[in-house]
């Protein structure tokens, strides 16, 4: 029997897809972001997560990840295991 889905997702979250259907909205979405990530809050922030990373000696592609101790400490972790804890909208998605 066929999958009645097949072909109807596009591996798109719901978000790519509104905006790729409105792009007013996407344009408005865009400026706020330039405008977030050059803050100098997040350019702190950027800075000290290269840092840490570079003393620990990770490299870009390794499918590692810093991650934020609850203490404030940074230790090394998979990607997946690290952004799944706090998945999309603050619900994560692995327990």
């Amino acid at each position: 029997m066929r999958n009645r889905l097949a072909g109807i997702f596009k591996g798109k979250s719901k978000s790519a897809r509104y905006f790729a259907s409105n792009p007013e909205s996407r344009e408005k979405k865009n400026e706020y972001n330039k405008k977030y990530h050059a803050s100098s809050k997040r350019k702190k922030y950027r800075s000290e997560l290269n840092r840490v990373n570079r003393q620990k000696g990770s490299a870009v592609g390794d499918g590692m990840d810093m991650s934020h101790g609850s203490d404030g400490t940074f230790t090394k972790e998979s990607q997946s295991k690290n952004r799944a804890r706090n998945g999309k909208g603050g619900k994560p998605r692995k327990r």
